[in-house]
């Protein structure tokens, strides 16, 4: 089932997009938004598979919308206006529909959209006998992730954060400046960090060594690096800062 979050700034269209979301049946709709800001409010304490965003909208447009979430979903955009078809694929948008369409175009956005989702590959489970023990984990500075064709050898104390990508994660390092992008899910690389690193976010997991500001609900751990602090883990995350906190 896909996720997905539908964002137009007029009532009616917002409406048909729903609609038409019910309609498809690997499609689920998480939320319905008239504002590019509703729908971020809504991004930092949940996630989506998928976004239908209209491009014209007050205050905030789709397109700078998109452009500025740090982990963006699969998009589709929509608009009444043609000329923003390819900026709107410059932008990795999986389809564009022009305003109005029908069930048929949308119904071909969204196999695109399934498309997309099912290109990305499932790690195969493998059973395992209930007789044969668990090899003990090394209490070391070290992880070994599969990424493309190898296995890295990484540094726990090296890494900065890590960012959730529908099924693959990134790993920031401080020694790299692209991340490792490895199959693994938000859970297991959780269990396996040591307590100096925090789940802040359904997306973002960080060393919280590192951290160098925070500013209201983000993190901030460079100049261009800001991360987003989750409904679900503020307490949480607030109740670290307190240990630490100096002052009145």
């Amino acid at each position: 089932m896909i996720r997905c979050l539908a964002i137009d700034d007029e009532p009616l269209a917002l409406q048909q997009i729903a609609a038409y979301i019910g309609k498809v049946p690997f499609l689920e709709l998480a939320a319905q938004c008239q504002s590019a800001i509703e729908a971020r409010q809504f991004l930092e304490h949940d996630t989506v598979d998928a976004i239908f965003c209209d491009i014209n909208m007050p205050d905030l447009n789709g397109m700078d919308f998109v452009k500025s979430l740090v982990v963006p979903p699969l998009v589709v955009f929509t608009t009444a206006y043609a000329e923003y078809a390819v900026e709107g694929f410059r932008v990795n948008a999986v389809d564009y529909l022009l305003k109005p369409f029908g069930m048929q175009d949308f119904q071909r956005a969204a196999l695109r959209l399934k498309e997309r989702m099912d290109s990305s590959p499932t790690p195969p489970t493998t059973p395992t006998s209930p007789t044969t023990p668990t090899p003990p984990i090394p209490n070391d500075d070290t992880l070994f992730l599969k990424t493309e064709y190898r296995i890295v050898k990484v540094s726990i104390s090296d890494i900065r954060y890590v960012e959730a990508m529908s099924e693959y994660l990134k790993v920031w390092l401080d020694s790299e400046q692209k991340p490792i992008i490895t199959l693994l899910s938000m859970k297991k690389m959780e269990e396996r960090l040591p307590d100096c690193f925090m789940r802040i976010h359904r997306s973002y997991i960080v060393n919280l060594k590192k951290i160098r500001e925070v500013n209201k609900n983000r993190v901030i751990m460079d100049a261009d690096t800001y991360l987003p602090v989750g409904d679900m883990y503020k307490d949480t995350f607030q109740a670290y800062l307190d240990t630490k906190f100096l002052g009145k």
